[in-house]
């Protein structure tokens, strides 16, 4: 991954610090990271999300609103429609420079930022917010015991997350103007919905309302136990993972994704990203195929060799559940790791496939013995042993 400074200006005349992370190749399509209220660019959600989404084919911009980290300005200045403005500015300053965007990432505040700047970015086609309010209003609650004396004196100096902030009765005024369940109702994009259900910061119900008001397509994933930030590592990898694999549905103009395959119909091909990175597509399903970084790919997603050792696998891991359910075994798990070996030497060696089986449950020694013999019975075991036929043609038109 390659970042590169990505400064612009704003309406307002103030130059705002960007930063855009670039994959290793020509991207597929762009994106934009709002960071949370009071954050910046460096936040762990932006970096990490933004790092998961090169890896996948796609340019990432990420910037710091008016008066905050690297960006002029004077932050008790702000409102948010200041940063509504920040954000089309970013997209428009984007498209000048040929890379339009076609997805907006929104965390906290910086989620109903880009739900309500979505509508005037005409390429953008997806939407995801994580830990968003769905009444911008919710910020004020943030403030808790100064608010009076801000509401009374026009300013007051207030404690967001650990540090200390000066707020003026504008940013408070301003929000009164957002009408955020019309904008939800109308934004006409794929939106995903991500929140943890112990958010103390905004609560599960905002998430509802959002998912509520939104019309299809439109998604809601959990992250469990994450807090608002999503201060670890591990919740803020989660997140990037679910957004990048949900996007490339939407990112790619000229692919079908929503074509459906007939059954036991596998169609493959190229999305542009990279040299090697394609999409599999099988009944509803989808999901990218890639070469390594090591070899001129994105490593954005299995292998071929892994692919058919992921068939096998999941064969595996099948067979064994229908056998153990017939039985009646008390069989709690099965885990199936394969690992694909090109042999080498003299004389050609077929390719070694090598199986490794985790069962879980009061299972004494003979059910565990029947149970590994049974692995062998696998169709996708029995047609890598015994070969298969393979035809091809040229497809008409």
């Amino acid at each position: 991954m390659a970042t590169e400074t990505f400064d612009f200006t704003s309406s307002d005349g103030h130059r705002l610090s960007g930063r855009l992370d670039l994959p290793d190749c020509a991207p597929r399509a762009y994106a934009l990271f709002a960071h949370c209220f009071t954050c910046t660019k460096q936040s762990i959600a932006a970096v990490r999300i933004s790092r998961a989404l090169t890896q996948r084919g796609i340019g990432v911009l990420r910037f710091d609103f008016t008066g905050l980290g690297e960006s002029e300005g004077d932050f008790a200045d702000s409102t948010f429609s200041g940063n509504v403005r920040d954000l089309v500015g970013a997209a428009t300053a984007m498209a000048e420079k040929g890379m339009a965007l076609r997805l907006l990432i929104g965390h906290s505040l910086g989620g109903a930022a880009v739900l309500a700047g979505a509508a005037d970015i005409p390429s953008v086609a997806a939407v995801a917010v994580i830990g968003a309010p769905f009444d911008v209003k919710h910020v004020t609650l943030q403030f808790g015991d100064r608010l009076p004396e801000l509401m009374e004196k026009g300013e007051a100096a207030v404690d967001l997350g650990g540090r200390p902030f000066t707020m003026r009765r504008t940013f408070i005024d301003d929000l009164e103007r957002h009408d955020q369940k019309a904008r939800i109702a109308n934004l006409k994009r794929a939106l995903l919905v991500l929140h943890s259900p112990i958010d103390q910061t905004v609560g599960a119900e905002n998430a509802g309302a959002i998912f509520q008001a939104a019309k299809h397509p439109k998604s809601f994933i959990s992250l469990d136990d994450a807090d608002h930030l999503l201060t670890r590592p591990s919740d803020a990898a989660y997140a990037a993972d679910v957004i990048a694999a949900w996007a490339s549905r939407y990112l790619t103009a000229d692919l079908d994704w929503a074509e459906e395959m007939p059954e036991k119909h596998v169609v493959v091909e190229e999305t542009g990203g990279g040299k090697y990175q394609v999409v599999v597509k099988s009944g509803r399903s989808q999901f990218l195929g890639d070469e390594p970084k090591d070899v001129g790919g994105l490593g954005s997603g299995p292998t071929p060799h892994q692919l058919v050792a992921a068939g096998l696998g999941a064969c595996t891991t099948m067979t064994l559940r229908m056998y153990a359910e017939r039985k009646g075994w008390p069989v709690a798990h099965i885990r199936t790791e394969v690992e694909h070996v090109k042999e080498k030497g003299d004389l050609p060696q077929p390719d070694l496939f090598s199986r490794r089986i985790t069962l879980s449950g009061d299972l004494d020694a003979d059910m565990r013995s029947r149970l590994i013999e049974i692995a062998d019975k696998c169709p996708v075991h029995k047609t890598l042993t015994s070969g298969a036929r393979i035809v091809t043609r040229e497809a008409d038109g």
